[in-house]
């Protein structure tokens, strides 16, 4: 066997998950099926880090719609409730930016690690 061949088989031998060489040829020999599975752990990570942030988002949004009711309900002067909604727009713009840009950043993600 070659050194590329012996490399490709070790490296099949440990993507098997089989604990004894001789039994992993043995099943490649008579051509038995042999399954394996490769978790792909910065995929998971970059999944759940990805529900937390979509939560925080909603959260965000509540938040959102509860301060608005409260600037319309407690500031009799349209003009500092305005000057208020202003500036929170100008967050929600910052945060919509990022939202694409997180989508856009997913895309890329499954594309390179998860379409193999």
């Amino acid at each position: 066997m070659t050194e590329e061949e012996n490399s490709k088989l070790l490296s099949l031998f440990e993507s098997s998950g089989m604990s004894n060489k001789a039994k992993f040829i043995i099943a490649l020999l008579f051509q038995r099926e042999i399954k394996t599975v490769k978790i792909d752990v910065a995929a998971m990570d970059y999944h759940s880090q990805l529900t937390k942030l979509l939560g925080q988002f909603r959260s965000v949004g509540v938040n959102y719609n509860q301060v608005v009711k409260i600037l319309y309900s407690h500031f009799s002067e349209k003009k500092k409730a305005a000057a208020y909604l202003y500036k929170l727009e100008k967050q929600t713009i910052e945060m919509v930016r990022l939202c694409k840009q997180i989508i856009t950043l997913t895309g890329q993600f499954e594309q390179k690690h998860l379409n193999k």
